[in-house]
């Protein structure tokens, strides 16, 4: 098995994995895992597929900055841009995007603050946070609809080799080593953003 097909089947095991968490609503979300370094290649999900279905065309490999390194009627996701800061500026082999109720509800409610913090949870070592008195940061960024703008706005944030950022009323965007600890982060974020809206609620009544 080559390192494409190895990638890709690792891409499309985790695909189908969030997909039966119902996380790709109306074809949203996009998936990316990085297949070589020198020149940086990676695959991304095709535009406007539906994701809960597995497919030949489901993913295709782009370049350093986002474009089909072969011919293909194919076109990569919207975001491949965000996909393309993460791999240039760290070592992450995986980055997954979702938009969730979840996820665009947090944004909203803490996105005036430009950020959200979690402390006291369990979850948060996922992200290799074990101190007692530890707090995760997620940042919290607008959603330009232009998406060279966002990416701009984006890369600020990318601060290490894995991380999570959020993308206010649009989505979530998480990178790490490989697609196992990226779905980690992601897993982990869905968590505490779930928690954190259902404590809003009770707060709020």
């Amino acid at each position: 098995m080559t390192a494409l097909q190895a990638r890709w089947q690792e891409l499309a095991d985790i695909k189908d994995e969030l997909a039966l968490r119902d996380w790709f609503m109306g074809t949203s979300g996009n998936l990316a895992i990085k297949v070589q370094d020198a020149p940086l290649e990676f695959l991304v999900t095709a535009s406007g597929k539906d994701k809960r279905k597995r497919t030949s065309e489901d993913f295709l490999l782009v370049d350093a900055s986002g474009k089909a390194v072969d011919d293909t009627p194919l076109k990569p996701s919207a975001e491949t841009l965000l996909h393309c800061e993460v791999y240039s500026k760290t070592n992450a082999g995986c980055s997954l995007h979702i938009h969730t109720v979840a996820n665009n509800v947090i944004s909203e409610i803490y996105g005036d603050q430009g950020k959200i913090d979690f402390k006291g949870l369990e979850l948060i070592k996922a992200f290799g946070l074990w101190d007692e008195d530890a707090v995760l940061t997620i940042p919290i960024i607008p959603n330009h609809a232009h998406i060279p703008d966002l990416a701009e706005e984006f890369q600020k944030h990318i601060q290490a080799d894995s991380g999570a950022v959020l993308i206010r009323n649009h989505g979530i965007t998480v990178w790490g080593k490989d697609g196992f600890e990226a779905k980690k982060l992601l897993e982990a974020s869905e968590f505490l953003f779930q928690y954190q809206m259902a404590l809003y609620q009770i707060h709020s009544q």
